[in-house]
Formats: C-alpha cells, structure tokens, sequence
C-alpha cells in the first residue's frame, strides 16, 4: 500500500515547483474554464501587476509556446479570460501591425483592459489603470507576441529571427494546436482570427489554413466561426496606399488641380515606384502636403518629439537603474498632449524588472523590450495579396467583419471599401448608419456570405484607441450575431 502512495508523490516531487503550485491552484479556482493541461512550461497566473492598485479584475495568463524547435522559437503570449461568461464566450486570437510590433500595444491601447496613465514619466514605473471599453468585456482574447522577435517572443538562436509573413502564420498556426491542446476546455467555445493593420494581412491567411485542417481533420479540432480586421493592409500597395490620393483630396488636404495631375500622370503607375517622372513629382508633392498633418488621425495633431530619453535628474537615473537596469533604445519623447504618449510609458513599464517578474518573462531572453523594431530583424512580405483568402473563407461560410476608422489616412477605407466590393457579393442590408446612444457610430453595409462592412467615426489607426466605445459596441453586436 505504501508504495502504491509513495509513486506518485514521488512523480510531483519532480515536478518544479512552480508548476505545481501553478497546476493546483488553476484546477481547484476554474472549473469549467479554459484550463491548462501540462505540455510545456507552466504558464503564470498574473494576479497583479506593477503599476495597478489592487489586484486585477479579470483573469490573466501568460506563458509561451515553442514554434520553432530547432532554433528554439518561442512565442509569449497574454490570455485575458472573458469577463463575462468565459465558459461560452468567444476566444479571439489577435495579431497587430507594424514592424515587429509587441501585441502589447492591442493590449494597453486598443482593446485590452488596461491603460496606461497619461502623465509625465519621472523615472518610476508608469501606473495602469482599468478600461471599460475593453474587448474582454464579451471575448476572451489571446494576444500573442509574433513573429518571434515581437514584445517578449524570442530565439535561442538567431536564425530562428528570419521569418516572413507565411512561414509565422504556420508557426502562429503551430502555436494554436499546441495551445489548445494545453486548454482543452477552450475548444468548445467559438474561435475567430483578429487583427489590425499590416496584421490583417496575417488574419484571413491564418484562418484559412486552420480551416484547412479542420476539414482534414487535424486535431485538437478549433471551433472556428470567423475573423475581423481592422483597418487592414492587404498587399496590394495600390488598394492600401492608392486610395490614400482621393481620400487626402475629399478630406480637403490636397487641391483639386494636383489631384487631376496625378489622375492625368499615375494612370497605371506603380504608386510605391512610379516609372513616370511626371507621375513621380506630383505624388511627391502629394506626399509632402501629407505630411503636413497626423496620419493615423487626420484631425490630431502632429506629434512633436523632444529627446529619446528620461528625464534628467540624479533620483531618476538612480530609479532607473535599479528597476531596469541599463536601456539602449528608449523611445523619443513625445510632448504630453501627443497621441503616442503611452507608447513612450510602455517602455519603461515592459522594462521594469517589476513587470517582468510578474509577467513570467524567462531571464536572458529579452534583454530590452520594445514596443516595434525598425528592420533590424529579417521578414519577407511574401503575402502578396490577401484578398483570394478573403474570398475563399468568405465562401466557405466564415463570418468575416472587415472595419476601418473613417479618420485613417494610414490604409484609407476608401480602399478597404473598394476590395470588399470586388468581392462581388450580392448585398443582404444596405449602406446605413450604425447607431450608438441614438447617435450614428459608423457605417455599414452587409453582404452574402456573412461579410461585413462598417466605418468607424472618428475612429483613426487603429480606430479602437482613438474610439473605444463605439469599437467595443460594434464588435459586442457582431461577435454576438447581432445587426450593427
């Protein structure tokens, strides 16, 4: 009989510690959740973080996800639980844009449930507070660092850094099946695909191919229902970039005279590297006028930089020091009544030891997070266009929201407008206004094969942080299968 006990507690014996405790408490608190069954390394149970008073309000796990075991690739991820019913509310994976952008930034300042402070940076740690028109709200949503190199995912080796948009949705692809076969409880709710700018060329890629495997059978099996982009790129330079001439025009930006030159010159022409040098001088022109104003936000101001690091001071320099230790590329700073503002705090908030610690990052992994890198890491734009994926998920029956800030000169929605119409879907509800607070909040158009179409007002790139509320509201009806 005593040997019969003495095998298994000798088998948790081996386990690590953390693990263990990790695998106790996250059984005995979540019945019927999306629970964790050991594959990998434990994820951590984030039940505060530095910055926030009080313990969290909602439920957060972090940890990673091998992807690459040859260069040992890992991904890091946040998984914010539902704070609704996490039983039966949707998981959405979401993906940003930028250049190796941490999804950190989807988090803080799109649709997560945390913000940062707006106020001077004085070499402490930046503080948090709660959202309301957070996501989290209705879904749960894994936010995931990639490609490797993003935020906190990272390589052992550095070959495992030369990536491109194809093979790290496979790796993203690879992180799914090996995440939910780790949260087998998540498999019964609805899946959809998310993401925003050059993400969105990402999105419908990566559904379509776990849609692929759930018709070969490919288990664990996703209950895929769909995916959103916002304010997607589709790679497609003339569609994304193309329509940003008429829209600078209708918004008053460039004069009637120069659009009709470059109409009369760019007819055929390569907008990225126009053959005409006719066509070549007045897009330059049309650039420089561009550049006049704020281009995720045609209505904010320009943002006016003025040094790239902390204050000054002997107590600062000393805080930092002892919090983040020595840090190589802090971020200019923007004047406070920038836009960007947070983007500088989240610097010095993901480099805290503070934060790292509670956020389960491995040590050696990252020696500096930053929010995106600027083409210092290898990734081919080999997806070329994205608008056949969206056709054949569209086709397969796959819900689809496609929307777009109507204050974006970054991917206009003129464009996004124009592909989704090429599409050549017949249209089930016409163009109207979407409404919120008896205001109108957007508009939108509804096609067959469970597209849809909206704008956001006022909303900028991306239009979630520049207007989360009325962001939340049309992903709450649409995630719900309610009209707009």
């Amino acid at each position: 009989m005593e040997a019969q006990v003495s095998l298994p507690l000798m088998a948790m014996a081996l386990l690590p510690l953390r693990r263990l405790i990790f695998l106790l408490c996250f059984f005995s608190a979540l019945p019927r959740r999306c629970r964790f069954l050991a594959a990998e390394a434990a994820p951590t149970l984030v039940a505060s973080l530095p910055g926030f008073d009080g313990p969290l309000p909602f439920r957060l796990e972090t940890g990673y996800v091998t992807v690459d075991e040859q260069n040992g690739a890992e991904l890091f991820y946040y998984f914010i639980e539902s704070e609704g019913d996490p039983r039966s509310d949707p998981v959405i994976v979401w993906i940003t844009g930028g250049d190796r952008c941490s999804v950190l930034s989807a988090l803080l300042f799109e649709i997560g449930p945390l913000k940062l402070v707006g106020e001077p940076y004085n070499g402490t740690i930046p503080r948090l507070r709660y959202h309301p028109y957070a996501w989290t709200k209705v879904a749960s949503i894994l936010f995931v660092d990639s490609p490797v190199g993003a935020g906190f995912s990272f390589s052992r080796d550095p070959r495992g850094y030369d990536v491109g948009e194809i093979s790290s949705s496979l790796q993203l692809k690879k992180f799914l099946t090996k995440w939910f076969t780790e949260h087998p409880d998540c498999l019964s709710n609805p899946f959809y695909v998310g993401g925003d700018s050059s993400g969105g060329k990402i999105v419908p890629f990566l559904a379509q191919k776990i849609s692929e495997d759930i018709e070969a059978g490919v288990r664990p099996l996703i209950n895929l229902k769909g995916y959103l982009v916002g304010n997607p790129a589709t790679g497609e330079y003339n569609i994304d970039y193309g329509s940003r001439v008429p829209y600078l025009h209708g918004m008053g930006i460039i004069s009637d005279q120069l659009y009709e030159l470059i109409m009369e010159h760019c007819q055929g022409e390569d907008y990225s590297n126009p053959k005409n040098a006719l066509c070549a001088q007045v897009l330059d022109r049309s650039n420089q006028l561009w550049n006049e104003i704020s281009h995720p936000h045609i209505l904010y101001k320009k943002c006016v930089y003025a040094s790239s690091g902390p204050n000054d001071g002997s107590t600062e320099r000393k805080i930092l020091k002892e919090e983040v230790g020595v840090l190589k590329h802090p971020p200019p700073r923007p004047s406070m009544g920038c836009q960007t503002y947070g983007n500088y705090l989240s610097y010095f908030w993901a480099n805290n030891n503070l934060t790292r610690k509670a956020l389960g990052i491995k040590k050696g992994s990252k020696d500096e997070w930053v929010r995106c890198h600027e083409r210092d890491l290898p990734y081919s734009l080999d997806i070329k266009s994205t608008i056949k994926y969206h056709h054949n998920m569209t086709l397969k029956g796959y819900r689809a929201l496609v929307y777009s800030g109507d204050h974006d000169s970054v991917i206009p929605f003129l464009g996004t407008q124009s592909w989704v119409r090429s599409l050549n879907f017949p249209i089930v509800d016409e163009w109207r206004a979407w409404h919120l607070d008896g205001q109108s909040a957007g508009f939108t158009i509804t096609y067959r094969n469970n597209l849809t179409f909206a704008t956001v007002k006022n909303g900028g790139h991306t239009a979630p942080e520049f207007e989360p509320e009325r962001c939340l509201a049309m992903f709450a009806r649409w995630v719900s299968h309610e009209s707009l």
